[in-house]
């Protein structure tokens, strides 16, 4: 199977995941969660935003979401990824959240990161009235980037979400689950030569 083909495959098979045969794709929370199911794999979505940015070593997903966020859209070409998450207080795409395979922090501030593997760079753009400001997980292969609009009073839940309800698998991880769910079939990255 070339190249091609291969990614042809796995993002039919993503697709038809998410779709559920065929019914229109209603976005929720296990649509990127972290672990999905008995076996903990992470979920298709997940799938489809690793197979965007093959060079990333961690790829970002939803551990838990608080009352009042909801999985808005999600979308993947071949050279990044992006999922949106709208707030009943802060309004649509109040979090952003981007998968590419670098960053420009031009401009932000390296900050101790929470992250294990991960270094974070934080820039503000604005401060009011709105708080916009774009957060940066750079690793090995690739970037995880969160961008921030937010319109409501309380600042500190939308950050926590980010923090908190923001997760990351490894590559390896989803990788295992490709092969998990596809009885071996199909593997996440084509193999070498594209055969």
């Amino acid at each position: 199977m070339t190249a091609g083909a291969h990614r042809a495959a796995l993002l039919l098979l993503g697709t038809a995941l998410l779709a559920g045969c065929g019914q229109p794709v209603v976005l929720g929370e296990e649509t990127l969660a972290c672990e999905r199911g008995d076996e903990g794999h992470p979920a298709n979505g997940v799938v489809l935003m690793a197979q965007s940015v093959p060079s990333a070593g961690w790829v970002p997903c939803l551990e838990a979401m608080p009352l009042g966020w909801d999985l808005a859209g999600l979308e993947a070409d071949e050279t990044s990824a992006r999922f949106w998450l709208d707030s009943d207080r802060d309004g649509v795409r109040a979090l952003e959240v981007a998968l590419t395979a670098s960053c420009d922090t031009t401009a932000a501030t390296e900050i101790p990161s929470e992250r294990e593997g991960m270094r974070r760079w934080e820039r503000v753009g604005q401060v009011s009235p709105r708080y916009v400001g774009t957060r940066y997980y750079v690793f090995a292969g690739g970037c995880v980037s969160v961008l921030f609009r937010l319109s409501g009073e309380n600042r500190s839940e939308p950050l926590a979400v980010a923090t908190q309800g923001i997760g990351a698998v490894t590559r390896d991880q989803v990788r295992a689950a490709v092969l998990d769910q596809t009885d071996g079939e199909l593997q996440l990255d084509p193999p070498a030569g594209g055969r």
